[in-house]
């Protein structure tokens, strides 16, 4: 079994499939893996510490790809690589193949064996290795929202914790699971107003009870929505529908609505987008504005903490990758 380990291709990217320390695990379970030379470099993993670890190391991506019977990244592949695919080869990513049927027609031509991130489920349900990229995309979401409400970024100048004798901003959270409950945390951090937007009572009851009420949940309903995202300083989209595209919850005219340099930060963005007037941007571009609203959303927001990132993802897909390494691809899913 050849694992193989490419760069990232994908704008901003600075994750990289496995760390040095999981190589080694793949490594003492009889893998040989091969890794793109400055794979890791942006997450601080150094060509020397993959060596030190039993890595080969490969001049170039498609030295990778046309090697390796398992290519683990950490999204999806790039235009550049769909002609380096071969047919059967594993594929072991993030996929979010809802919003991206192109991709999925060219994995279905390749005839590729690909296992979607995403999409893996534990034994008690949930998510397992999305779990922990929706907490940081759910921390950063805030965290961004903050710095482009900043006058000099175009926003408008409000701080989401105000100050002595004026009000704090307003923080609308669209979604109560894993990345809505974590923008909650960071925007209740910072001393904002939070309400926070969901179908499922049980959810909200449970976030106004993590908060001690803090946060103000309430039932999802389209009055609701509008009404919520046009009060709002700051609009976070944390919405799931796993495996399927985002449903779309706030429209344009509760965008139009909202005072001139609010933000929007749609970490649905992956799945399609839950805000009517979102499109994807990218690290080098971030922004756009849309009736006088600045619009973040980029796909791979958690690349912005590269290694943090890693740490957290391959810790989840490490008990997955070393089954891969021990018994290939259909031996770890039978």
């Amino acid at each position: 079994m050849v694992i193989g380990v490419p760069r990232e291709l994908k704008d901003g990217e600075t994750r990289v499939g496995l760390t040095p320390s999981l190589v080694a695990g793949c490594v003492r379970k009889g893998a040989d893996v091969l890794v793109e030379h400055g794979a890791g470099l942006r997450a601080g993993f150094t060509d020397e510490e993959f060596s030190r670890a039993g890595a080969r190391l490969a001049s170039s991506g498609q030295a990778v790809w046309a090697e390796a019977d398992l290519v683990v990244k950490v999204k999806e592949p790039q235009p550049a690589e769909l002609a380096l695919m071969r047919e059967g080869q594993g594929l072991f990513t993030f996929l979010h193949l809802a919003a991206n049927a192109e991709l999925a027609a060219a994995l279905r031509a390749r005839r590729m064996r690909a296992v979607a991130y995403e999409n893996v489920t534990g034994e008690g349900g949930g998510f397992p290795l999305l779990r922990p990229m929706s907490l940081i995309a759910g921390r950063l979401s805030t965290q961004i929202g903050a710095h482009f409400l900043e006058s000099a970024q175009g926003g408008s100048g409000v701080l989401l914790g105000g100050a002595p004798g004026v009000e704090p901003g307003l923080v609308t959270v669209l979604g109560a699971g894993n990345a809505g409950t974590e923008a909650c945390r960071l925007a209740v951090g910072l001393g904002a107003r939070v309400t926070a937007l969901d179908l499922d009572a049980g959810r909200l009851r449970a976030l106004e009870a993590t908060f001690s009420g803090t946060v103000r949940g309430v039932i999802s309903t389209p009055d609701a929505v509008t009404e919520a995202v046009a009060a709002a300083d700051l609009v976070i989209g944390a919405v799931l529908v796993p495996g399927a595209r985002a449903p779309v919850v706030a429209h344009a005219d509760a965008v139009r609505r909202m005072r001139a340099g609010s933000v929007i930060v749609d970490i649905a963005i992956d799945q399609g987008g839950c805000v009517e007037t979102v499109a994807p941007t990218s690290h080098h571009d971030p922004v756009r504005k849309v009736h006088g609203v600045l619009h973040y959303a980029v796909p791979n927001m958690p690349a912005l903490v590269g290694r943090t990132a890693t740490l957290a993802l391959t810790r989840a897909t490490e008990l997955f990758v070393l089954a891969m390494a021990e018994h290939g691809l259909d031996g770890a899913l039978a």
